[in-house]
Parts: structure tokens; sequence; C-alpha cells
């Protein structure tokens, strides 16, 4: 009997998953009641049932909002919500959250199409972005693809836009794409960049690496860069133009100058200088320059931060 209670359970549970799959939220929180009622100890059924309850909340208060990019809005902000109700709740399951990942990002897909169209046309590359970003969490890679990348280079959020479509990139198998863009979004932006939207496992892992003092700003953001290239996540690169080595050289000068004359400001300079003397270094490299200019911006890296410079140079 009791190996038909366990079996049961399992299609039950896998039922209602479907249904969260398919936004049908109230139907998977039914399926997930009957589980209950043939196991109640069950740490998977109790898992889902806490995060169903979550949601049932959340959506009650979201589905009162009349506008529906609002409303797409909502929903999607909610998912950081989510990940830290994770961390509050014992036990886990990863096809469970992957359930609620799908309904989540496909309320907001519904959300924003159901958009009237003036206002789509009016958002003009951000519709692009809050679309395609729902439609890569759904596994559609290669029409997120397509927005996300329409959404490059057309306003003042770069680092977020490049940062969403690397892990596009990452997620649909091309990692040197992949690679090529999240180095570019973390040294352009790394503050505009939101780690609870990036599934890259590769960026969740030198994420999970960096350790920062307890004084000190707790922003891990600015230290992938310089995590990114000691570990060679980032080694993927482009030859950069005369501008932007003009560019580089400038923010050089500009954050040594700043240090001078404000050395409180280590914490917040210090992953951002390293990552441009890495950058610098590469250019180096590429256009075959004298050993004399890397080797004084590799003092400059010992100067500011001896384990790094020892990690770099091992």
């Amino acid at each position: 009997m009791r190996m038909v209670n366990r079996e049961s359970v399992k299609t039950l549970l896998e039922m209602g998953y479907e249904c969260l799959k398919n936004t049908d939220l109230g139907s998977a929180e039914g399926f997930f009641e009957k589980a209950l009622n043939l196991d109640f100890a069950h740490s998977e059924v109790l898992f889902s049932l806490k995060c169903a309850r979550f949601w049932t909340e959340r959506l009650a208060e979201i589905e009162s909002v009349a506008d529906p990019l609002l409303r797409g809005d909502m929903v999607v902000a909610r998912w950081k919500t989510f990940k830290v109700f994770l961390t509050r709740i014992p036990g886990d399951s990863e096809m469970a959250v992957y359930a609620f990942k799908r309904m989540c990002f496909g309320i907001g897909l519904e959300s924003y199409l159901a958009a009237d169209e003036k206002e789509k046309e009016n958002l003009g590359s951000e519709f692009d972005f809050k679309v395609g970003r729902c439609r890569k969490f759904l596994g559609d890679y290669e029409t997120a693809l397509e927005q996300l990348a329409r959404t490059v280079g057309t306003n003042s959020d770069q680092a977020k836009h490049l940062a969403e479509l690397a892990d596009c990139h990452w997620l649909s198998g091309d990692l040197r794409k992949a690679k090529l863009l999240f180095r570019e979004a973390f040294f352009l932006g790394p503050e505009q960049i939101d780690l609870d939207y990036i599934e890259s496992d590769a960026i969740a892992k030198l994420a999970e690496k960096i350790r920062i003092p307890e004084e000190e700003s707790q922003d891990i953001r600015p230290w992938i860069s310089v995590h990114g290239e000691l570990s060679k996540v980032f080694d993927v690169r482009r030859e950069l133009r005369s501008q932007e080595s003009s560019r580089l050289n400038s923010s050089i000068l500009r954050f040594e100058n700043e240090l001078k004359e404000n050395p409180a400001r280590l914490a917040w300079i210090k992953p951002r200088l390293l990552t441009h003397y890495f950058w610098m270094l590469h250019h180096y490299d590429a256009i075959q320059a004298e050993d004399g200019r890397k080797e004084r911006i590799r003092g400059k890296i010992r100067l500011l931060d001896e384990d790094i410079f020892r990690q770099y140079s091992s």
C-alpha cells in the first residue's frame, strides 16, 4: 500500500508541475493537496505546497492591477522575492522550482503581450527586453536571442542588456559568444546587472567564490570581472578600437586620481580599477606593446592587491 501511495504522490506532483508550466496555479495547488492527503510527511509535497501558497498570495495582489505592463513587471519582480523565500523554508526540489519559474515568467510574458500596441511601441527596445527575458526563462532561446539582440546599444542600460543576451547565449550553448558578452557587460556596468535573473552556472560559481571583508561594500558584482579573469571564465576577448583604448586609459587615470584624493573610496574603486588594468594588459598583448608598458600595469596590480596579483601571475 505504501508503494502505491508513493507512486500516486509522484504522479500528482508531476500533474501539478505541468499545471504550473501552463500558468494554472489553482489546479496545481489542488494536485499538491491531494498528494498531501496520501502522504502528509512527503518533503517534496510540503515544499511545493509552501511555494504554491507563496504565489497564491502574490498573484492575488498582482491580478487586481489593470495595466498589463505593470502586472508583467510585478510578477517578474516577485521572482526575486521568491528566491529569498526559498532560502527560508526547509526542503528543496529542482523540479518544483523549475515549474514555478515557468509559471512566473509565463504569466509575465502573457501580461506583456496583452499590453496595448501603442504602449508596446512607446516602450521600444525596453519591450523587447522585457519579453525577451521572459522567453529566455521559458527556454525559447531562439526568439529570446532575437529580441534581446535588438536591445543592445539602444539605451543607457547597456550592461544589463548585454548580460541578458550573454546569459541567453550561454543557456543555448554558445559559450564563446556568452563569455565575450559577459566580459563586456561586467566591465561596462556591473551595478546594472541583476544576478537574480542570470541563469548561467559560470556566473553563479564566480559569485559564490567572492568573499568581501565585512568593512567593505558587500556588492559582489564589480568583483565578478576580476574573478572571471583569474579563473579564465572571461577568456574570450576582442581587440579594442583606438577610441576605446583611449577611453580605457582615461578611465584608469580617473580611478587612480580619485583613489589618491579619496582613499576611503578604495572598496568601490579597487575591483573596477583591477578590471581596467586587466583590460589594458590584454590590449597591450593584442598590439604587441613593449614589455615595459606591461610591467608598469602589473606593478600597479601588485600595489593595489598583492593577493590578486599572485593569483593572476600563477
